[in-house]
């Protein structure tokens, strides 16, 4: 009884949780947006905003991405490595 009833909240929640979703395709646009559109590349000399975007707008967020994986392909080579001992 009490599977049922967990299983049928569960579902609930995860109906409400599908319909509240955009639908496909059709992105919230923000004042954000159109300011890269318009200005990206005059402030960046970038042709390609998403480029511009991802390596001048968000360079830290990028570098500090970039800095953990690496880190973790590291870690996955000392981990995976053959010890000749």
């Amino acid at each position: 009884m009490i599977k049922k009833i967990t299983l049928t909240i569960l579902f609930a929640f995860l109906l409400a949780a599908a319909l509240s979703l955009h639908p496909f395709g059709e992105p919230v646009f923000t004042e954000m947006d159109d300011y890269f559109i318009q200005n990206g590349q005059e402030e960046t000399g970038s042709n390609n905003i998403v480029a511009a975007v991802l390596f001048d707008y968000r360079c830290l967020d990028t570098l500090g991405e970039a800095s953990i994986l690496f880190g973790a392909a590291v870690g996955v080579f000392i981990i995976s490595r053959k010890k000749y001992v």
